[in-house]
């Protein structure tokens, strides 16, 4: 089967399912509000639900390391690098608690968009400085009530597979909530799915590598900057230790 037919059935079948599974999580969400004030049920359903396009796929052979670095009671500002679509049905499979923060037309997708509003995830406006303010307010909120938050400091797909420059805004977050960043390499997803269509690329191998928690330091002028620059240098280490 060529790439173009296999890319229409995985498409159609995530538009199917999200159809099928959507409803599910509505009433998932109305049973555990009572309880479940962090909807942590409801993320462990999206999580099954994105990981969902990884197990079916038989075009993606994934692996995961690191993972038992991730201490489930503690909270992490996350982040990873940003190669493909693809990157957000792999990191579902970090079985962590966390809330996403994502660009707000994410949110108007149906199905997947309206569940992202379920789960109460963050939406930012890029390009608004407003709603940049209002995200991290958001961010900081989701820290203090034991959500970990995971952010792509690249701000947008690479375009080439190679790690782009990070912006600020998850490493201002670490250090005003004095909250450790998890750093997560992905590699392959850019030859899975490149950032320019929607065309699977054939059999990928796709890994998926934790990196331990990296504390803050003590808070200073370039404190923001000495992280970010430190958390990248990092991941783009283990990113190319990683098998291409």
């Amino acid at each position: 089967m060529d790439r173009i037919a296999y890319s229409l059935l995985f498409w159609g079948f995530m538009l199917l399912s999200s159809m099928l599974l959507f409803p599910v999580a509505v009433m998932i969400r109305l049973l555990s509000a009572p309880f479940d004030r962090r909807r942590i049920v409801l993320h462990r359903f999206t999580c099954f639900w994105g990981s969902l396009y990884t197990w079916v796929n038989p075009l993606w052979s994934f692996s995961i390391t690191g993972q038992q670095v991730i201490d489930p009671r503690s909270v992490y500002v996350i982040v990873s690098n940003h190669q493909s679509l693809a990157d957000i049905f792999v990191l579902f499979r970090l079985r962590a608690h966390y809330k996403w923060v994502s660009k707000a037309e994410n949110f108007r997708i149906p199905f997947i968009g309206w569940n992202m509003s379920l789960n109460g995830y963050i939406r930012i406006e890029r390009g608004s400085m407003r709603g940049n303010l209002r995200m991290m307010r958001d961010a900081e909120g989701a820290l203090r009530e034991g959500n970990s938050i995971l952010m792509f400091p690249e701000g947008t797909r690479s375009p080439d597979g190679n790690m782009q420059a990070f912006k600020d805004g998850a490493f201002d977050l670490a250090l005003r909530t004095s909250t450790p960043v998890l750093p997560v390499v992905i590699q392959g997803t850019f030859r899975a799915l490149p950032k320019r269509g929607f065309t699977l690329q054939g059999r990928q191998r796709i890994q998926l590598r934790v990196l331990s928690p990296v504390t803050p330091a003590e808070a200073g002028p370039q404190a923001a900057a000495e992280l970010r620059e430190r958390v990248r240098a990092l991941m783009v280490d283990a990113l190319q230790a990683l098998p291409a």
